[in-house]
């Protein structure tokens, strides 16, 4: 079983700041985050990019269950899911942007292909 990083938060904080960092990915295409978080991040965006192109009533719901805005769930399904029908996995890149200037936390861009 895959282990889950803690990321140095309770497990409520942690899920919250989770599931916010998707639902921004999925919202804006693209987010600036520290490379741990930008790791956990990438997983759960495959799995509801996963969920999405199945395109059933139960997958939407599961989706809705984990994002936190239904028109990302809506976007989700209707435009980002369809372009990568043909594509089995590997739907987000991370990419290095070097050290952050206050605490010098290796910071990442995680972006949709």
């Amino acid at each position: 079983m895959a282990q889950q990083r803690k990321l140095g938060r309770p497990t409520a904080h942690r899920r919250a700041m989770l599931r916010n960092l998707t639902t921004s990915l999925l919202e804006n295409g693209k987010i600036e985050t520290t490379t741990t978080r930008a790791k956990e991040v990438k997983r759960m965006a495959d799995k509801m990019i996963t969920l999405g192109k199945k395109n059933t009533l139960h997958t939407k719901r599961q989706a809705l269950s984990y994002i936190t805005k239904r028109e990302v769930v809506s976007k989700l399904f209707d435009e980002i899911a369809p372009k990568y029908q043909s594509r089995n996995g590997g739907y987000t890149r991370i990419i290095k942007i070097g050290p952050r200037r206050g605490d010098a936390a290796e910071m990442s861009v995680l972006e949709l292909v």
